[in-house]
């Protein structure tokens, strides 16, 4: 069975056993990074106290699809006919956030946009010369100057009695966009679909980085890397009393970027919206 281990990052062979995993499971987790700890728990906490605040009422979502999701507008995965258990803000630098929050997230953004053109760089360095020959622009430039890469401040509450049956935190999917990369989350839960149809739990040490392929880098390598399933399961016993914050950034290329003859990222990014808004 194939496991998920946390790679180095500042070990000589990082960037190879990095793109190995992202090529075996869709993932990869890194440990030693730049993106600093004390941050990540610092956002957590901070958001923590909006979620469980009536200000939240105050950044419902736009039509920009920026702002705050209540747990009633929460996404149903694709082939689920149950709305994950979780709500959520979209955080845009030109989208709207509550000003005591805002220089913190702005920050975290900003760093965590320019260290993922680093690891999109790892990537194209290890395709092969026959597959790297379909991206249309290197990779990393793919997402300079973009406006859609997506920073989610996510809140799974605790699971109470009156959870409806069948639903889960959040329901197995794979991701729209290029790459995400996600800091550990408060607790537990995340994990990802072998090729034999099995579920492996992403190691959640406090500290780790997880990173997945989203469907445009799929699209652009021609399926050389894998938009692989992934989903966060609930709690059990105690720990459902437990709530989750977790903090997913969604890396999109600009609207103009050629993926494939069939897409741009643009055309590719309205059609899986418009998907999602038939089942929201």
């Amino acid at each position: 069975m194939v496991e998920l281990t946390a790679v180095d990052y500042s070990a000589p062979d990082a960037e190879e056993r990095f793109v190995q995993s992202l090529r075996d499971t869709g993932f990869g987790v890194l440990r030693n990074h730049p993106i600093a700890q004390d941050r990540v728990a610092s956002i957590y906490k901070n958001w923590a106290g909006f979620f469980n605040s009536e200000q939240k009422a105050d950044f419902l979502f736009s039509d920009k699809y920026d702002g705050f999701f209540p747990q009633a507008q929460a996404e149903t995965a694709k082939g689920h006919n149950k709305r994950d258990i979780k709500e959520y803000y979209h955080y845009y630098p030109w989208g709207r956030c509550p000003d005591a929050l805002y220089e913190e997230i702005n920050a975290y953004y900003e760093d965590t946009v320019e260290f993922a053109s680093t690891l999109l760089g790892w990537v194209e360095k290890q395709t092969p010369s026959d597959v790297a020959k379909n991206f249309r622009e290197p990779l990393g430039n793919m997402i300079r100057g973009s406006e859609q890469s997506l920073l989610r401040i996510l809140h799974y509450p605790p699971i109470d009695d009156g959870a409806e049956v069948g639903a889960i935190r959040a329901g197995a999917h794979e991701d729209i966009n290029l790459l995400t990369v996600l800091p550990a989350a408060n607790e537990p839960g995340l994990q990802v679909k072998a090729k034999d149809g099995s579920w492996i739990d992403v190691p959640c040490d406090f500290g780790n980085l997880i990173i997945n392929i989203g469907d445009m880098l799929q699209e652009a390598s021609d399926g050389y890397f894998p938009s692989t399933t992934h989903r966060v399961i609930n709690p059990e016993g105690q720990d459902s009393r437990k709530a989750r914050i977790s903090l997913p950034l969604f890396l999109h290329p600009r609207p103009d970027v050629v993926l494939s003859d069939k897409y741009s990222a643009g055309s590719y990014l309205q059609e899986r919206l418009a998907e999602l808004a038939k089942n929201r």
